[in-house]
């Protein structure tokens, strides 16, 4: 637990002569009124306004904010007043103590109203004195850090999505980073706890590797810098898991697809110096050019400054870099909490720069709007950049991702309606369930009782929510049909043999087998048949084993027949289907497999098994039922088909220089083509002929390195043919 000497401790150390006696005057008397009340976690409820305050001071604010921060859930939680505040501790304190106040003072009839009059409140508060939202977003912070006490699942859920929805906003809006930063990691963790631990795992497997690359890069960057005589400050860093989450989301990418997951930060002294760093660092990677993003000349509203730039660094990889001055660097962190005076008798000068203009802005464009939801409807916009804001036809707010579709807004609102959805209107017209909402449009959903969801929505749903439920229902529904195929092919199969399927299952047989083999009800086993994965044969030798030696027998020649003379074509596709090699198998055009990238098999009808890899859209659409584990086979020396697409500056000997590097590689090019724009940037597509995927991403890395290549990615074989046909 926090001590009020701690508090002390960190205030001396950014204001050596600060006069500390309202602080100690507010901490008795927070003491002394909250005698007797505990939280959640067993502690003394003066733990809490104690750590708010360690987390204003940590953001060296001055002496009213730490006094305010002690003493703010005093007017709601005790029996003093604003009155009773002020005579003690002055009309400063007692007035930012009054505005935390009425942030939390909220009556509104509805959810959806009490989230915009959240909002409203938080909006004027802040144009009012910033300090009142400062020690909200601090209050709010300590609330979440201890969220494990509360017991109910739904309450924590709900507390962490509203802070997903307000607060990390409001964070990231005043540019405080760090608070934004820990309260959507708190929140991830507690929204959506499953994607929380699918990305704590993948990230935690490539820690060794990334620690080692984060080593080699800041050792390169360290060495230009004193090179060219910079003294600087060196930090590398992994992403968030929430950012990584929401890269993932927004760009439907995998996370191996994912490239930035390390930043760099560059700190120098001087804002000289930061573009002299910039042009170091060029010198020693190639940029991409249209990632040179210079906030410095051209600062965000949140007051945030710093040059970004990514450049392919060791080993053909993106490495995104920072560079910013200390104060930069500071501000970065704290944003506008940095450039509030901790002096006493100060205050922050509002005429510096344009600190407050986009609060003033809201304010004055909003203060005669008594409707809440009219207030939220031109707000919400400005704080939620990666999001929409729609409506129901009785004006209800819904949030959803940019790029959603009526189907998603269908779920949104009950997972009945989007499942029976076959038909929607924005704004009064009808539109395709595909078409994508903009912010302000009011959505009316058409319902048939009785529809099912399609499997085709998969191919543009955006939420998490509709892409579960719809999997679901497929599931459900591909289970049901191999539940009665696998049926009738076990009762046939088992009269063959003279034996009765039913009674098989009466006596408990066949629960026996199911028991054995790790399925939970028989109805599994017996769709585990039906799929494919496993015959009525073999089912049968399990359940009545005294018959497995005649069914060996009998069996005998037709595996030789089958299994032992393989066609040349099976020998050679270098894929192992559960410990066999002499499977039927083929490679799917939609992500053209290599040796080296994780694969899995799905089981087709008539076809043998189709191999995908394991992050290629379509597997994610098709049913898991039919998903069957392979595997690469060993010492396969075979080439296979790779896509590639070049950027590129246009120049006189470009295509020679590509074709050198391809051959030198000693790989051969099936097919090749190129556009130019209007712009003079060149895009070449190649489909050429690799072992692996290592070797892939060796002479990728090599055509990286040619003069005037901006960017080169593998794609799949179809964009090659459409692609010339989308410009």
């Amino acid at each position: 637990m926090i001590r009020i000497t701690d508090i002390l401790d960190k205030i001396y150390e950014y204001s050596p002569d600060a006069d500390v006696s309202l602080i100690d005057r507010a901490y008795i008397y927070s003491a002394r009124v909250h005698e007797g009340q505990v939280r959640l976690s067993g502690e003394p409820y003066l733990s809490h306004p104690l750590e708010v305050a360690n987390i204003l001071a940590d953001m060296k604010l001055d002496m009213e904010s730490i006094a305010a921060a002690l003493l703010h859930d005093v007017i709601e939680d005790t029996p003093a007043t604003k009155e009773d505040i002020a005579d003690m501790f002055g009309p400063g304190v007692a007035h930012i103590v009054e505005g935390v106040t009425k942030l939390s003072a909220l009556h509104a009839s509805t959810k959806v109203a009490q989230q915009a009059e959240s909002l409203r409140k938080m909006i004027l508060a802040m144009a009012d004195d910033i300090r009142v939202v400062l020690i909200k977003l601090a209050d709010r912070l300590h609330n979440m850090r201890t969220l494990k006490y509360h017991k109910k699942p739904e309450k924590q859920a709900a507390i962490a999505q509203e802070t997903l929805d307000i607060y990390a906003p409001i964070a990231a809006r005043l540019g405080i980073f760090w608070i934004k930063n820990e309260l959507e990691e708190i929140a991830f963790f507690y929204t959506l706890r499953e994607e929380h631990d699918r990305i704590l795992t993948l990230v935690n497997k490539a820690k060794d590797e990334q620690e080692a690359y984060i080593n080699e890069v800041s050792a390169s960057l360290h060495y230009k810098m004193e090179e060219m005589e910079l003294p600087c400050q060196i930090k590398g860093r992994f992403k968030s898991f929430y950012s990584i989450y929401q890269k993932m989301l927004s760009q439907g990418l995998e996370f191996d697809e994912v490239y930035d997951l390390i930043a760099f930060r560059i700190i120098l002294d001087t804002v000289p110096q930061c573009y002299a760093a910039m042009g170091a660092v060029h010198s020693m990677w190639k940029p991409i050019y249209y990632k040179i993003k210079d906030y410095i000349g051209n600062p965000k509203p949140n007051m945030y400054q710093s040059i970004h730039t990514t450049v392919i660094g060791p080993k053909g990889e993106r490495v995104e870099i920072q560079i910013r001055t200390h104060e930069m660097d500071r501000v970065a962190e704290s944003g506008i909490a940095a450039h509030w005076s901790y002096k006493e008798g100060t205050r922050i000068d509002e005429n510096t720069g344009e600190l407050f203009a986009w609060i003033r802005n809201l304010v004055e464009n909003q203060e005669n709007l008594k409707d809440p939801d009219e207030f939220l409807e031109n707000v919400r916009i400005d704080l939620y950049p990666g999001e929409i804001y729609v409506f129901t036809p009785v004006g209800e707010i819904k949030t959803l991702p940019k790029k959603a579709t009526p189907v998603d807004f269908a779920y949104r609102i009950h997972t009945e309606v989007g499942a029976q959805c076959t038909g929607a209107r924005v704004n009064g017209k009808l539109v395709p369930l595909s078409h994508e909402l903009r912010t302000g449009d009011t959505i009316e959903i058409i319902t048939t009782k009785g529809h099912n969801p399609s499997r085709d929505w998969l191919n543009f749903v955006k939420t998490v929510k509709a892409k579960t439920k719809i999997r679901a229902y497929i599931n459900a529904r591909e289970k049901e049909r191999s539940y009665s195929l696998g049926r009738e092919m076990c009762e046939k199969t088992f009269r063959k043999r003279n034996q009765n399927f039913n009674a098989l299952i009466k006596s408990g047989d066949i629960a026996r087998v199911a028991d054995i083999l790790g399925f939970k009800t028989i109805d599994d086993l017996i769709a585990h048949v039906g799929f494919g994965q496993m015959t009525a044969l073999q089912l049968l030798k399990r359940a009545v084993p005294e018959f497995e030696k005649d069914l060996e027998d009998a069996d005998d020649a037709l595996i030789e027949k089958i299994v032992s003379r393989p066609s040349d074509k099976q020998r050679t596709t270098g894929i192992i289907v559960k410990g066999l090699n002499d499977i039927l198998v083929r490679f799917s055009k939609c992500c053209n497999p290599l040796p080296g990238d994780p694969i899995i098999g799905y089981i087709t009808q008539g076809q043998g098994v189709a191999i995908h890899r394991k992050n290629c859209i379509n597997i994610l659409k098709m049913s898991s039922e039919r998903v069957i584990e392979v595997e690469w086979a060993s010492g396969i020396k075979e080439s296979y088909p790779a896509s590639i697409c070049i950027k590129t500056d246009d120049r006189h000997g470009l295509l020679a220089d590509i074709a050198a590097v391809i051959s030198k590689a000693g790989i051969n090019i099936l097919n090749a083509h190129s556009e130019t724009s209007v712009e003079g940037i060149s895009i070449f597509y190649f489909t050429i002929m690799v072992e692996s995927s290592a070797q892939l991403k060796k002479v990728m890395a090599e055509l990286r390195r040619v003069k005037t290549v901006n960017e080169v990615k593998r794609v799949i074989t179809e964009d090659i043919t459409s692609g010339s046909q989308s410009k």
